[in-house]
């Protein structure tokens, strides 16, 4: 059925392509004809260059999204993003840039304070008209959080008509199950005080397939499938009131909560031969029912002060998170169905995020200064539970796999910045501090980890512009990554009952010096980044031929050495058909010491994506978008080639307040993950991820009221990121 729907869809959209080149065919001899027999009296004529629609900031990729025909068909901002050169969203709606740095997404300028699922949700309840421009930051400034390897900032379209004004964007997606997104949205602004209201349900369910091999030389071959079937409610309510006190001063609230419940059946299956595959030794079947529910609280409050050249900001957050997640982990013989083993898990897990920051900055003629000073107090608490069935039918306590972590960080950071402007030439150099005092206790195993240290990191931005078509930039900082919490936690996150991976409280944060060079000529941008990490984090497979449990250990390598070579460009080859390429070479040299070996290899690998616009009769507009990613990896694992197509229809109604839009997203369902380990003498481990992200999308929104007021975003800092 759903393969008929695919082709049905793209025979649909061929038709109305193939129907679309006749009429246009035809409008034009039909003009031709009618310019040679008439005369048409012009008073006046008025020609406007439309507006570029990529452009640079400081070295940074701006892309316009509203009006932009390259996003009219764009389902939502998470999709605009999908389309969005430098930018790759993953089949979990994962935000990457750079190659793999998750960036910071900020709204107007200002991180929006939500959770990883929130964001994304809130991200799809955006639809393009709603966005002005996404900028893309792949070397934020010394001004920005160390944490920030890279930024997405998104503007909003901004307007102060009086009164209210509402709107409601409902998606829904159609494959073997369907998932529902709501989002209302209100506001209504008096001209001094703006009140808004945001309200969301979403449910639905999600699919996911993982299969596994793992052998070692010479011994038992064993291979996982495991399929997850995930139904989510999700319930979000926000309230906020925006204040403009007077020309100088403006204050700001925002109460927000987020609840979510999700039950997800899990099944699998272990199938162990011998190493010549003709003897079974092991052949189980598991089944992993979990329940899980979190509740996220936010506050966040902000005031600003502008006079005369002069500005001064304070922003306050607090976040409290709170994770309960119960599981049952039965094992049964495939061919007896007799119960092997039988485990309970109860976890409990709660976080609390306090911050403060204040900036200040003057202008001075054709210099900026800035300064600013931030502190911010993490506070998780874990616990987690296991039971393991005995042989008198009863479940007792398992102290093998139960613990009690805590992590608390307290960061005082604070950065100086100092912008100049020369005729043609523009400095900006930066300085910033972090000061970092951690304290990570796995109570139940004894372990402390106490850390304390300061770093100072600079940064420092040169741009030079030749005339209006073209301009050079070049940049350098350096940056940290610290481990988020669940890199830290030493519990067991199991895929299957013999696979894995653990948490490492004593693993060390990373640091990252890199180099960018960009150059734009017209709509022609091309950028080229070269860099090195130290302690890289990363996981590491480790095989036990006793057991055939596989762990994926946590742990920080030496260093590695990297570069991206990027290069963007639109293309209008008709009045009706525009094509935007994205070009962009990676490689990446990683130093890994592994089993008492040590293995360093130069990884190549690049991304093609075309994005073709087709504007059609009667206010229609068609997209296909196809994405092609080459073999890549690391020193110990190869990833194999995937590619994605994407096909939609967009159409407005009612003077632009009705629109809705059908796609299908990975048409042809090509976008699984495939992993396999190099080195074959030491291992034989293949693995293969599988996302239901090929699905039959329908989309509407509809606005109504009176106002285009677009009220502040709330806030999020870099410590809610690294909650996830």
């Amino acid at each position: 059925m759903i393969i008929k729907l695919w082709f049905l869809l793209l025979l649909l959209f061929l038709s109305i392509f193939g129907k679309a080149q006749e009429i246009v065919k035809r409008n034009v001899s039909d003009s031709l004809t009618q310019a040679k027999s008439s005369t048409t009296n012009i008073s006046e004529v008025i020609l406007q260059s439309a507006p570029r629609r990529m452009k640079l900031n400081n070295g940074n990729l701006v892309v316009s999204v509203a009006g932009n025909k390259d996003f009219k068909t764009s389902i939502h901002l998470l999709d605009v993003l999908r389309k969005t050169p430098g930018v790759a969203v993953d089949q979990e709606d994962g935000i990457f840039i750079g190659g793999r740095i998750a960036p910071a997404v900020l709204i107007d300028g200002k991180p929006v304070v939500m959770s990883n699922q929130e964001l994304q949700a809130y991200l799809r309840s955006l639809s393009p008209e709603m966005v002005e421009s996404v900028e893309v930051n792949t070397n934020p400034s010394s001004k920005y959080d160390a944490e920030f390897k890279g930024i997405i900032d998104i503007k909003l379209k901004k307007n102060t008509s009086l009164g209210w004004k509402a709107s409601y964007n409902g998606n829904v997606y159609i494959n073997k199950f369907n998932y529902r997104e709501n989002a209302f949205n209100t506001s209504y602004h008096t001209g001094k005080v703006t009140y808004s209201l945001q309200t969301g349900y979403n449910e639905g369910i999600s699919a996911y397939r993982y299969q596994a091999l793992q052998r070692l030389a010479n011994t038992n071959i064993m291979r996982t499938h495991t399929y997850q079937e995930d139904f989510g409610k999700v319930y979000n309510i926000q309230m906020g009131a925006d204040f403009r006190l007077n020309d100088t001063n403006r204050l700001g609230i925002n109460l927000r909560g987020n609840f979510r419940n999700n039950d997800r059946a899990r099944n699998g299956s272990l199938f162990t031969t011998d190493k010549s595959e003709t003897q079974t030794v092991l052949n189980t079947v598991s089944e992993n029912p979990t329940y899980y529910l979190q509740d996220n609280y936010g506050i966040t409050t902000d005031y600003s002060f502008q006079s005369k050249g002069f500005k001064l900001s304070f922003l306050g957050n607090y976040l409290s998170v709170k994770n309960k997640q119960n599981d049952d982990f039965i094992n049964k013989d495939q061919t007896t169905a007799n119960l092997l083993s039988y485990w309970k898990s109860d976890l409990i897990n709660k976080i609390n995020i306090y911050t403060a920051q204040i900036d200040v900055s003057q202008k001075m003629d054709n210099a900026d200064l800035e300064a600013g000073v931030k502190y911010s107090n993490s506070d998780t608490q874990n616990n987690i539970r296991y039971d393991t069935l005995s042989a008198g039918n009863r479940f007792v306590f398992d102290p093998t796999r139960s613990n009690v972590f805590s992590y608390k960080e307290k960061i005082l950071a604070g950065y100086l910045a100092y912008r100049q402007k020369m005729g043609n030439l523009q400095i900006n150099a930066g300085l910033r501090f972090e000061n970092t005092n951690s304290i990570s206790n796995a109570i139940t195993v004894d372990s402390v980890v106490a850390r304390k240290y300061l770093k100072w990191l600079p940064s420092l931005i040169a741009n030079y512009t030749f005339n209006k078509s073209s301009e050079l930039f070049l940049s350098y900082s350096r940056k940290i990554t610290r481990p988020v919490f669940s890199q830290l936690n030493p519990f067991r996150f199991y895929f299957s009952p013999l696979n894995y991976w653990i948490g490492n409280p004593y693993l060390l944060p990373s640091f990252t010096n890199q180099i960018k060079a960009t150059y734009r000529y017209k709509n022609w941008i091309t950028s080229f980044t070269v860099g090195k990490e130290k302690d890289v984090m990363t996981r590491y497979p480790l095989y036990n031929p006793e057991t055939n449990v596989l762990e994926y250990l946590g742990t920080n390598l030496p260093y590695r050495n990297f570069a991206v070579l990027e290069t963007s460009f639109p293309i209008r080859i008709t009045k009706w058909w525009n094509l935007t390429s994205q070009i962009t070479g990676y490689y990446n040299y990683e130093f890994r010491p592994y089993l008492d070996e040590v293995f360093a290899l130069n990884i190549y690998n690049y991304e093609v994506r075309l994005n073709q616009v087709f504007s059609l009769p009667k206010g229609f507009t068609a997209n296909i978008f196809a994405g092609y990613e080459s073999k890549t990896g690391n020193s110990l694992y190869i990833i194999k080639p995937r590619y994605t197509i994407d096909v939609s229809v967009q159409k407005s109604w009612f003077d632009n307040k009705l629109n809705t839009k059908i796609g299908f997203s990975n048409l042809l369902d090509s976008y699984e993950q495939q992993l396999e380990f190099r080195h074959k003498q030491i291992m034989d481990n293949r693995l293969t991820h599988w996302w239901d992200s090929s699905r039959l999308v329908f989309s509407l929104s509809y606005n109504l009221g009176s106002s285009k007021y677009q009220v502040k975003e709330t806030q999020k800092t870099e410590e809610e990121n690294r909650t996830r």
